[in-house]
């Protein structure tokens, strides 16, 4: 019985560091993930594409704070087809269990589009619709304040307000379907109307590698001169997640 007890002891001690370490990565405030997507071709064409994004979160109730970032590249037969980036910071304190408020700025790039370069200050409203174990649905509505340049060097500073959603189900213990959905009307010209809408599947592969296919389509009611409404994207990679 006394040499049961010891090794009882001993396993207790050993396995008391495990459990706090376990506990103390569950309470980390940091979340972060890349995604990760590439395709190449050579022989009779010679193509590449290349698709990338980071998001990193920090929570220190009530606030979080959100960096995002992607890319999409592509070459064919030696000249550019694709090239667009857009970044992302944002800030979010919690009122109360459900409602919150936020401040975001933005930098778009995207040349096959027409835009040079696109920045967007904004503020508004957050509300949790729907907040259960596996289903969260998040609506926002605020304005914003935008300095765009076209790519044949027109300026164009003007006001907005946006309006976005935001859907998750877990479909197992770490798979996911999102969809989010961005409408962006523009104040100073109710003709200009910008949509993005995102649609994620995420399937896990191990802890720490998932299996993500998006499909992407950003509207623009009145693109730049020579440009068309609609741009779609549909990408498949690897996630990261820490």
């Amino acid at each position: 019985m006394t040499l049961m007890r010891a090794v009882l002891l001993a396993a207790t001690l050993l396995a008391a560091p495990l459990t706090a370490a376990a506990q103390e990565e569950a309470k980390s405030p940091w979340q972060a993930q890349v995604d990760l997507g590439l395709v190449n071709t050579a022989g009779n064409t010679s193509t590449t594409t290349l698709s990338g994004a980071d998001e990193i979160i920090y929570t220190t109730l009530p606030w979080t704070f959100t960096q995002a970032f992607a890319v999409v590249y592509g070459r064919n037969e030696g000249l550019k087809t694709a090239e667009n980036y857009h970044a992302t910071l944002r800030a979010e304190r919690n009122l109360s269990e459900r409602v919150g408020i936020y401040a975001r700025g933005g930098w778009d790039r995207d040349q096959f589009a027409g835009i040079s370069r696109r920045f967007e200050e904004g503020a508004g409203l957050s509300f949790d619709a729907v907040a259960a174990e596996r289903t969260t649905l998040k609506l926002e509505a605020g304005g914003f304040a935008a300095q765009q340049r076209a790519t044949t060097g027109i300026e164009n500073d003007f006001y907005g307000v946006r309006a976005a959603a935001t859907f998750k189900q877990l479909l197992g213990a770490k798979a996911s379907f999102q969809q989010i959905a961005e409408i962006l009307p523009n104040l100073k010209d109710t003709e200009d109307l910008r949509v993005h809408s995102e649609t994620a599947l995420v399937a896990p592969l191990s802890r720490l590698f998932s299996l993500k296919v998006a499909y992407v389509v950003d509207f623009d009611n009145q693109p730049e001169p020579g440009f068309g409404e609609t741009d779609r994207r549909l990408t498949t990679g690897l996630r990261i997640a820490f």
